[in-house]
């Protein structure tokens, strides 16, 4: 046993050691985020002055994620940690206590949450709020002072990236929105699995049906489906969609039972690899933008 715990000081020694001397030795910095939407928006804010990570993978679950060491030794030389907050990263917490000597950013700082209305997660905020693209631009902005702040020679760039960041997606997603709020307010409703779209809904002055909240434990239950069901007729909605990283089956049973068109995949969690359909931030929300909007107009 002595031996072992031995062994394991030298081990954890060299990993400081090794940890301080890539550091040193970097030209770039290292800027480690929780999850794949933050490494992207953080790597357009950086440009070429930072190296990007996500702890989670591409195309994960994030709510219940369970790092692996390798994860979690991604963030050992960072000179930056970027958190969403609103209670996303419970999973991360119990490690973060090792790594408070890292400078880190909450990006959600100067939201306004929407709260959880019911579940097991009832007044908690609701974390999804880069789904609203005038919270992705505090987002951008937070992200912007964060690496500034550890950067001042280069807080110019990141300025001057950041506000080009905003440009490109208000340039691309305003466009959209100016289609959706032309279809009858009667029929703006997002009906999905997870309540995981009330800031995107809020954006898009729609009213928001889910089977099950977010964070929730019970997912698909007979209550939960009747219930959707009982509004969705009451309401002559036309349309259901479903979250990419959980089960469609839900969904696709409720518009059987009620007779409307599944709409598709939605996406909001994560990102796809490099050669999925989803590969960035604005990739999602363009995607997942345009699948509602001809989900809504698929009757017209």
């Amino acid at each position: 046993m002595r031996n072992l715990l031995i062994n394991l000081l030298c081990f954890n020694i060299i990993l400081l050691l090794f940890a301080n001397v890539s550091a040193a030795s970097r030209d770039s910095l290292k800027v480690i985020t929780t999850f794949t939407i933050l490494a992207d928006m953080a790597q357009n804010v950086a440009g070429d002055l930072a190296i990007v990570e996500s702890i989670t993978k591409p195309g994960a679950e994030i709510h219940d994620y369970q790092p692996t060491p390798k994860d979690i030794s991604k963030v050992k030389d960072a000179d930056l940690i970027l958190w969403n907050g609103f209670n996303l990263e419970i999973w991360f917490e119990k490690f973060f206590v090792n790594f408070k000597n890292i400078p880190s950013a909450i990006l959600t700082t100067n939201i306004v949450p929407i709260p959880i209305k019911y579940g097991d997660y009832k007044g908690k905020p609701n974390p999804h709020a880069w789904m609203n693209i005038e919270n992705a631009i505090i987002y951008i902005d937070n992200i912007e002072k964060a690496l500034s702040k550890i950067d001042k020679k280069n807080e110019k760039i990141y300025k001057l990236n950041a506000n080009n960041y905003k440009q490109e997606i208000l340039k691309n997603i305003r466009p959209i929105k100016d289609k959706i709020l032309s279809i009858p307010t009667k029929k703006r409703w997002l009906v999905t699995c997870e309540g995981a779209f009330s800031y995107l809904t809020e954006y898009y002055e729609m009213k928001e049906l889910f089977i099950w909240p977010t964070n929730s434990d019970t997912m698909g239950t007979p209550k939960q489906v009747k219930n959707v069901i009982d509004v969705i007729n009451n309401n002559q909605i036309e349309v259901i969609f479903c979250e990419s990283t959980v089960s469609q089956k839900p969904a696709l049973q409720i518009a059987k039972e009620t007779n409307i068109s599944y709409g598709g995949m939605l996406y909001v969690d994560s990102l796809s690899t490099k050669n999925g359909s989803v590969s960035t931030y604005l990739d999602l929300l363009k995607k997942t933008s345009l699948t509602i909007m001809e989900g809504l107009l698929l009757n017209e």
